[in-house]
């Protein structure tokens, strides 16, 4: 410990900035991602707007200096997500500041791992300002003081919490090619029809189906079940106390320090366990399997079941009428898009014979399977690296233990 040194955040920094003040033009299909503290999310930068999309001019204009060391952090109404630039096509917003670790003096590695310590949210939470909408300064961030150990030292720390952040990664690109595979075998089964098509179609309300097959409704193969509003469901104490399951939640996959509190004694059919489907119909609507552990279901997200169907089945065909449902919400748009329960009563699906279901059903349900299970060993190893990392950089532990 002799060695490690007393440093502020912006002394060991080339940049440390913030994005833009304003929107940029949006147009529909963009290649650049408009980022701000909803896109930075457990390391990475997520894409989770598609009407937040810009240019390559826009771009041109608005750009920042990102290189590979650069570390973004959210300033500015959620305090507190951070990503690496890996290179993404984007345009940060001022919700989004950019550090640039100076790579002679720090392991950018380690600098990110030192942004996610008890240490520097303590400091977050006494100077952040706003009493609704948080916000942090630039200065702020740059007057952070905290200890530094040797650069050797550094990239020793950070190389044991990579380890546990890369195999975080692994699971996330292997859910990301389970996705993919159900994505493609829901169109191979019930857009295409590929399986059947040497038998005999008739017609239905979705076109011509195979025979044997029937035409339903989204609110026919499942419940939407519509949350609470949680703030009328405070905790009456801390072990009372469960996180609330907001649209900002379902986007990052996890509940965290930021997140609102309410009380377990809500209705059991509110809360929200693992394996979930989870679909957020107002704002931004997405569907999801939820993962991140015990919470209550607040207003404006469905809780998606079904005692009739298996989970898959219910969660294709909501997915599959999602990008109608974002059409329907941005028509609709004044402060915040939103569908309706008739949107939902209104969307088509096609219900094969029982034997057919069940055969899909093995398919399908191993793949869902594998993907919920991938996603809960990444939270545990999430939950051992925030275990390990105040006591790497406060040097209670040491690497060589």
């Amino acid at each position: 410990m002799s060695e490690w040194k007393e440093v502020k955040l912006g002394d060991i920094c080339t940049e440390l900035s913030d994005g833009l003040h304003k929107a940029p033009l949006f147009v529909e299909g963009g290649d650049y991602i408009f980022v701000n503290a909803k896109n930075l999310c457990d390391g990475v930068i997520v894409d989770n707007d598609p009407t937040k999309k810009t240019t390559h001019e826009e771009y041109l204009k608005y750009s920042k200096p990102l290189n590979e060391n650069t570390i973004l952090f959210s300033i500015d109404g959620t305090i507190g997500n951070i990503a690496r630039y890996k290179g993404e096509k984007c345009v940060l917003g001022k919700g989004a500041c950019y550090i640039n670790p100076n790579p002679v003096l720090v392991d950018s590695s380690y600098i990110y791992f030192q942004l996610q310590s008890p240490h520097f949210n303590s400091y977050l939470n006494c100077m952040s300002t706003g009493s609704t909408i948080k916000h942090i300064s630039l200065k702020t961030m740059r007057n952070y003081e905290f200890t530094l150990p040797p650069l050797s030292e550094q990239r020793s720390i950070a190389s044991i919490l990579s380890a546990l952040d890369d195999k975080i990664a692994v699971n996330r690109r292997i859910c990301e090619n389970l996705e993919a595979q159900a994505q493609a075998l829901f169109k191979h089964w019930f857009i295409d029809f590929a399986p059947f098509k040497n038998g005999k179609f008739v017609e239905s309300e979705l076109g011509m189906i195979p025979e044997g097959w029937r035409v339903s409704t989204l609110t026919e193969i499942a419940e939407y079940l519509n949350g609470l509003a949680m703030q009328k469901y405070p905790p009456i104490s801390d072990n009372d106390a469960i996180p609330v399951l907001k649209i900002r939640e379902l986007g990052q996959s996890q509940c965290d320090n930021n997140s609102d509190k309410c009380s377990k004694q809500i209705k059991p059919e509110y809360i929200i366990k693992n394996g979930d489907v989870v679909f957020s119909w107002s704002g931004t609507l997405m569907v999801d399997i939820w993962c991140g552990g015990i919470c209550g279901l607040n207003q404006h997200l469905f809780k998606v079941t079904s005692d009739t169907y298996p989970k898959w089945f219910y969660l294709m065909w909501t997915k599959y009428h999602l990008a109608e449902f974002i059409r329907i919400a941005k028509d609709k748009a004044v402060t915040m898009g939103h569908i309706k329960r008739g949107d939902l009563e209104k969307a088509l699906v096609a219900i094969p014979d029982s034997d057919t279901l069940v055969k899909m059903s093995e398919v399908m349900r191993n793949i869902i399977d594998k993907i919920i299970n991938a996603r809960l060993e990444s939270s545990h190893l999430a939950s051992l690296r925030d275990t390990l990392l105040p006591k790497l950089m406060s040097g209670e532990l040491k690497v060589n233990n």
